[in-house]
């Protein structure tokens, strides 16, 4: 194990965040490893919150639509139809480990007035005393693009934030940050970024799904953000998810302020 990774392992509140992309379509399958590994760690006596996208990705296939559509409105009606399956989904492996999931959806004016603030944050730790396992997603059905979090990525580190999280785990398709994009020759894996590296130097690429929203980009950006409040941060893949709440050595670090 190593010790810079040993937070992940003994934290005692931590957050989950994982893609539209690890648990839709043809990875819909990877829902019951990542609850397997979640419910582990949740019996163990952790407090562990996920932050889930996948509503949109889920109402897509019922529609015979492949892609994000372009406009609110029908992203909206897809939200709103696919979220309460994705719970669904959720919900039916969890109670194979004899967990209740909660579902919390947010917008970005939730948690930026101090009253609606104060609200969320008590009924996420409600949640957590009451053994629930959280399940968070922005509200796209009523969300629009002026009140958007604008990816998952950041809603989570705000998250984790809200309810003074200790460690933050951010899962993709991706097992690592690279140097370049992981499919070009010369990409090398970063292992750590401590919280004054630039990565000014570093080819970050977006998102190649066509069903999420975010990508590298928004991956660093978040983790940069719960570094600034002191929450260490490991980006790796879905596949890895148990490993890296085990404090195993995988995926890249991003080191807190402190």
């Amino acid at each position: 194990m190593s010790v810079s990774r040993e937070i992940f392992a003994k934290a005692r509140r931590v957050v989950v965040k994982v893609g539209s992309s690890s648990i839709s379509g043809e990875n819909a399958s990877k829902i019951d490893d990542l609850v397997a590994a979640l419910a582990k760690n949740h019996d163990a006596g952790r407090e562990v919150i996920l932050v889930s996208s996948g509503a949109i990705a889920t109402g897509l296939p019922l529609f015979d639509l492949e892609n994000r559509p372009d406009d609110l409105p029908t992203s909206q009606a897809l939200a709103a139809v696919g979220q309460s399956r994705l719970i669904s989904r959720y919900q039916d492996q969890l109670e194979k480990f004899g967990i209740i999931a909660g579902q919390v959806l947010l917008t970005s004016g939730d948690l930026e007035a101090d009253e609606t603030r104060s609200n969320a944050k008590r009924a996420m730790n409600r949640l957590l005393e009451l053994r629930v396992l959280p399940i968070v997603n922005e509200n796209d059905t009523v969300a629009t693009a002026e009140i958007r979090f604008g990816d998952n990525d950041r809603l989570a580190a705000l998250v984790a934030i809200l309810v003074d999280a200790e460690a933050l785990v951010l899962l993709s398709d991706i097992d690592a940050l690279y140097t370049l994009p992981p499919t070009q020759p010369g990409a090398t894996k970063i292992e750590n970024v401590s919280f004054e590296d630039d990565l000014s130097t570093i080819e970050i690429g977006g998102t190649s799904s066509g069903v999420g929203t975010g990508g590298a980009v928004t991956k660093v950006s978040a983790a940069k953000l719960a570094n600034s409040a002191n929450i260490p941060v490991l980006l790796t893949s879905t596949d890895n998810v148990a490993l890296a709440l085990q404090g195993e050595n995988v995926g890249t670090l991003f080191e807190s302020s402190k």
